[in-house]
């Protein structure tokens, strides 16, 4: 159903007196009056001319040219409404208001637009409508200077200054400034998701998150970082990516202090306080804090060594492994013990040699209580207990503990 605001219904209640009025002249009245003689007639039509609005209204000083306005303006005084709609019951001051609005009720609407067609029950409603084509915005916001086309859309904008949001949200009790921003936050409780990717058909709340999603089939990135040239699908991953050229990190964690360009990040590192390790391997039920862990972790079982030394192609499941190889290619030694000087290639080599200096001895025989440096001398001695013999002379045959020059 058609609203008329009130600026269309002041325009349209003029518009239609003084149309009536005319009517009546142009069908005779004004020659019949001169033919007749009938002075009231024609003195009341000059009044047309000469602007003289003998008739002024007690209550608020308003004057009109015959005694018939001045009665049917009394009414908004005196709140009468005699005409009556048979339909739907409403009551209007004036006959023309009600022959009005029943084009709501019979969908007349006489008033065309010769540029497009449209058409509109209110006369008002397509002046308004005009302005779309001649680009006309006469209400202009005094605080800001932007215009508009009606005074309702420069009404809705001046909430933006004085801050009104009349819209409230029932649920959660957020409120908005239009009608309209209410019904589309109203989804987020509803679940109502209207627009559908054509594609893949996924769904969304809200069009403007249907047309970033469109991106990712389109293979569209508009938004450039002016330093790297990196593109990105929305503002928000370049705002986050900015960070990585600014260095700034404002996720801070609370418990250590570290921050971090992203939330998502801290999240991640806060499960090394709380020890939450949500990812877990289906197949030994190890669980990890990244999924990224844990599928490293699942080339163990799978057998996957994607990184490949290119000097003597052996392969690795973790890049990091692959790089502490390198060092023997390369001769590398960047890890230096602090008490003889000698250099190794990985952190545990400089771990394990550290034994030698503390006397640290952590791997315990558990039959004779005889500990050791590393595991390897562990596991030769074992070989006492056990009495194995893998080492084999080829010439005789005979086996031995351990491998002989």
């Amino acid at each position: 159903m058609m609203e008329v605001n009130k600026d269309s219904q002041d325009k349209v209640k003029d518009a239609d007196q003084t149309h009536q009025r005319a009517q009546k002249l142009r069908k005779g009245s004004l020659e019949e009056a001169l033919r007749t003689g009938d002075k009231k007639s024609e003195k009341q039509h000059m009044r047309i001319h000469t602007g003289e609005k003998p008739h002024a209204c007690l209550q608020c000083g308003k004057s009109f040219t015959d005694t018939s306005s001045l009665k049917s303006h009394m009414r908004i005084h005196t709140g009468e409404k005699p005409h009556v709609c048979l339909q739907c019951g409403k009551t209007f001051t004036q006959k023309g208001n009600l022959k009005i609005h029943m084009r709501i009720h019979t969908g007349e609407k006489p008033h065309a637009c010769l540029l497009c067609g449209k058409t509109f029950a209110v006369l008002g409603n397509l002046e308004t409508h005009m302005r779309i084509h001649t680009g006309e915005k006469p209400h202009v916001c005094l605080q800001c200077g932007k215009t508009f086309t009606e005074t309702s859309s420069l009404k809705t904008h001046m909430r933006i200054h004085t801050g009104e949001k009349p819209h409230a949200c029932l649920q959660c009790g957020k409120t908005f400034t239009q009608t309209g921003n209410l019904k589309i936050h109203m989804r987020i409780h509803t679940g109502e998701k209207p627009h559908a990717c054509l594609q893949c058909g996924k769904t969304f709340a809200f069009l403007g998150s249907l047309e970033t999603h469109m991106r990712i089939h389109t293979g569209e990135k508009p938004h450039e970082c002016l330093q790297c040239g990196k593109t990105f699908t929305v503002t928000s991953n370049i705002k986050t990516h900015m960070r990585l050229h600014t260095g700034e990190k404002p996720h801070a964690c609370l418990q250590c202090g570290k921050t971090f360009t992203q939330t998502g990040h801290l999240k991640i590192h806060m499960r090394f306080h709380n020890g939450e390790k949500p990812h877990v391997c289906l197949q030994c039920g190890k669980t990890f804090t990244q999924t990224g862990n844990l599928k490293i972790h699942m080339r163990i079982h799978n057998g996957e060594k994607p990184h490949v030394c290119l000097q003597c192609g052996k392969t690795f499941t973790q890049t990091g492994n692959l790089k502490i190889h390198m060092r023997i290619h390369t001769g590398e030694k960047p890890h230096v013990c602090l008490q003889c000087g000698k250099t190794f290639t990985g952190t545990s080599n400089l771990k394990t040699h550290m034994r030698i200096h503390t006397g640290e001895k952590p791997h315990e025989c558990l039959q004779c209580g005889k500990t050791f440096l590393h595991t390897s001398h562990l596991k030769i001695h074992m070989r006492i207990h056990t009495g194995e013999k893998p080492h084999v002379c080829l010439q005789s045959g005979k086996t031995y503990k351990n491998r002989k020059p």
